[in-house]
């Protein structure tokens, strides 16, 4: 077998692909090429559902199947493997016939024309972001017809051979079309269930006693740990894109709801070793587990780790509820800051917060106490650069506003740099998924100024790791937004023919420094 390539994410070997025995990410290459096994089997039961109509569990199997491809959810290759069964039976149940085409093979994409093979590869990426969203909402009890048919429509579509550039095209901008579709259910599923996010301030520090840390983003899991450690003189802290449930109003009902631990999602390997707490995972961002904490990490849903213990569908969280009365916690509080030494950070200025106070921010630009504001969001990663998002917040002038989302955040989110007529400076808006909270604003905006995205003091600067920020940035595409800096890297996966289309049209361009991008934002 040959070995592996992938090139999915931002940190990719050379900027090019990981072609090795084991990826950046740190899979190894027998789960890439089983990853790329799953896709085929994927994609070969989307053309048997594009011909004879999906069964009642198809969405599910699609759903967790793509999900389980995504960067740093899934390393057990057993996981995969029973994936990829799955995936076939169910082929197999809704058109038997289909095992005589062949099950496709990923080579087939990878070994393209660089055009033909970047337009597929946005599309794919994008529908695998797509399901990690459409799954939170499923797991709400929440779908999308237009959603759940494009997932089988997308996929037939990237295994056809004499697709060019002319129908690819469109199908990248669909993709971004029906992202958006996505975002807005998963916006209504969390709020319904949940309550609309208000601020809140999150404190770093960790209180004596046993606790658990949760990471990634689903909130049901939450919930129901939540529920299960009610009474038990456990206090639960969150980490990563977890964050934010601290603003929804029906998890702050829960008082031992306490705090956020450490920082960005990638120091895990540091600030996990040792801790006398076990450590819950939900969704994407775990990292190969160290051997000085691996006895304490449990996984749930479509993460899996090989050797740690897997919480099933029971969704019973016993054995991390014992692990925590086990090892005890901190025997005094423990105190501990952001990466710029900040002991708290704030959260939950969602859409329904900002416009809430719409009449005020409208006020502040038209006296021009407020100048211009910046989107600063997206994935934050370990791949050097990163340091610009900090640099860019630090020297943003006190007349401008940063919006931020997902788990870039962290670079900054510790800082005061103060306010704008009680406003702060820094609003965090949410998860990644919540950047249709910023498009909910942007509209807001341009509405009550009466102009369109494009002509408000607004600049989007993304950071981008992995598939979920493809999906959100084919969504901004599909919006006609313009102007949007991105890095820290450019995508291994655009083609220079692709970059230089989005660039004419999207007028998309790479960061540079802080400093040179402030100055050329507030002088045009």
């Amino acid at each position: 077998m040959q070995n592996m390539f992938c090139f999915q994410c931002e940190q990719t070997a050379g900027g090019k692909g990981c072609t090795g025995k084991a990826g950046v990410c740190g899979k190894k290459d027998s789960t890439a090429h089983l990853q790329d096994e799953l896709t085929g089997a994927l994609i070969t039961l989307a053309r048997a559902v594009r011909r004879n109509g999906p069964g009642p569990d198809t969405l599910r199997v699609m759903l967790e199947g793509l999900f389980a491809t995504m960067t740093n959810v899934n390393f057990d290759d057993g996981v995969l493997q029973e994936k990829i069964e799955e995936a076939r039976k169910e082929c197999a149940r809704i058109l038997p016939d289909a095992a005589s085409w062949g099950e496709y093979k990923m080579s087939a994409i990878w070994e393209a024309g660089e055009d033909i093979r970047s337009l597929k590869t946005l599309i794919l990426l994008g529908v695998r972001g797509m399901a990690a969203y459409a799954y939170h909402a499923f797991v709400l009890g929440r779908t999308n017809d237009e959603v759940n048919s494009f997932f089988y429509t997308a996929l037939d579509a990237i295994s056809q051979d004499n697709y060019g550039m002319e129908k690819l095209f469109p199908l990248v901008m669909e993709t971004g079309k029906v992202s958006l579709a996505c975002l807005e259910m998963l916006d209504k599923a969390n709020t319904e269930t949940y309550g609309t996010p208000a601020p809140a301030a999150v404190p770093l520090a960790i209180e004596k006693g046993p606790f658990i840390v949760i990471s990634g983003h689903d909130l049901r899991d939450l919930k129901l740990l939540l529920e299960q450690t009610k009474d038990k003189g456990i206090n639960i802290y969150t980490h990563g894109e977890m964050l934010p449930a601290h603003a929804y109003p029906k998890l702050k009902e829960y008082p031992h709801l306490r705090g956020n631990f450490g920082t960005a999602w990638q120091n895990q390997q540091k600030e996990f070793t040792d801790i006398p707490a076990p450590v819950l995972f939900t969704t994407n961002c775990i990292m190969p587990v160290k051997e000085s904490y691996h006895d304490r990490v449990f996984t749930t849903a479509v993460v899996a780790y090989p050797a740690m213990a897997h919480i099933g569908e029971d969704k019973d969280f016993t054995p991390v509820i014992n692990k925590a009365l086990e090892l005890g916690g901190y025997r005094e509080n423990h105190p501990q800051t952001g990466i710029n030494g900040g002991t708290s950070v704030t959260t939950g200025f969602g859409h329904g917060a900002v416009l809430g106070v719409a009449g005020k921010v409208i006020d502040a630009v038209k006296s021009g106490a407020i100048r211009h504001f910046f989107l600063v969001g997206g994935c934050d990663g370990a791949k050097p650069g990163r340091s610009y998002y900090t640099d860019f917040v630090k020297k943003s002038p006190k007349d401008t506003i940063i919006l931020t989302l997902a788990c870039g955040k962290y670079r900054f989110n510790d800082l005061d740099i103060g306010e704008i007529g009680g406003l702060p400076r820094i609003m965090d808006m949410g998860q990644c998924n919540d950047a249709y909270s910023a498009i909910k604003v942007a509209v807001a905006l341009s509405e009550a100024f009466e102009c369109g995205v494009n002509d408000l003091p607004l600049t989007l600067v993304i950071s981008w790791y992995e598939q979920k920020a493809a999906c959100i940035l084919l969504t901004l595409l599909y919006l006609g937004i313009k102007n949007i800096l991105l890095g820290p890297s450019l995508p291994a996966f655009v083609s220079p023919n692709v970059l230089n289309y989005l660039a004419e049209n999207f007028n998309i361009a790479p960061i540079s420094t802080a400093e040179e991008d402030l100055q050329k934002i507030l002088r045009s």
